[in-house]
């Protein structure tokens, strides 16, 4: 099995869901180990995808998927 295809599957599940845009950017960051963002540019969803991305957790994205 390819070692990203979790990473990729879980970015696939959420663009398919309509997570909001900021969450899937701050999970990617997050999941890398990537420097946050400036605080300028930190939203609340992003820092909710960090969070979760650096627990490598796909799950609880739910309350970001855009109506």
């Amino acid at each position: 099995m390819n070692p990203h295809q979790a990473y990729y599957d879980a970015v696939t599940k959420m663009e398919e869901a309509g997570v909001d845009s900021e969450f899937i950017q701050g999970w990617q960051s997050g999941y890398w180990l990537n420097p946050e963002r400036e605080e300028q540019r930190i939203t609340d969803a992003y820092k909710a995808g960090y969070e979760k991305g650096k627990e490598k957790d796909p799950t609880g994205f739910e309350e970001w998927v855009k109506k």
